[in-house]
């Protein structure tokens, strides 16, 4: 067996050659590559990340705004409540004066009638009077003297 050695230097120079040809065309841009992706998937994972601290951030926020919101809308509806109240206690309120006011109004109508059922009743027993008085008399006395004696009359029975 022979062993050129020759042979075997120009292979490993060639090797080398190659090697260096490989690293500067096929190794240096791949490993470029592969450090860039590297990268772009670290910023995205970091963006990923800031991402959700922003969301939690703001699901805390918005949690906080919706209480907010409900106890706001539970102050706007008490508080119409309130004002229902009170609404519906004046119109009780006006309604009572009102049946008040009314329940008045015909008490002085009552009074009125009556005053004035009591004034005919007073004319209708003045005119019985005399016609009795003139009977009973059976002298003829003159109108007045006749409504003098029958006034006289109505105010000593009261009537």
């Amino acid at each position: 067996m022979d062993i050129n050695f020759v042979r075997i230097i120009i292979t490993i120079v060639n090797f080398i050659i190659l090697y260096f040809i490989l690293r500067h065309f096929l190794f240096n841009p791949v490993n470029d590559k592969i450090d860039s992706r590297v990268n772009a998937i670290k910023s995205d994972i970091d963006k990923a990340e800031a991402d959700r601290i922003e969301a939690e951030k703001l699901k805390k926020e918005n949690i906080k705004k919706l209480a907010n919101a409900k106890e706001e809308g539970k102050a706007i509806v008490e508080d119409y409540k309130v004002k229902a109240e009170k609404v519906s206690e004046e119109i009780k309120s006006g309604a009572s004066n009102e049946a008040q006011v009314i329940l008045e109004r015909a008490k002085k109508e009552a009074e009125r009638e009556k005053e004035k059922a009591e004034d005919e009743i007073k004319s209708q027993v003045v005119e019985l009077a005399m016609l009795v008085s003139s009977k009973a008399l059976n002298k003829s006395l003159d109108e007045t003297e006749h409504r003098r004696l029958i006034e006289d009359f109505v105010a000593k029975v009261g009537i």
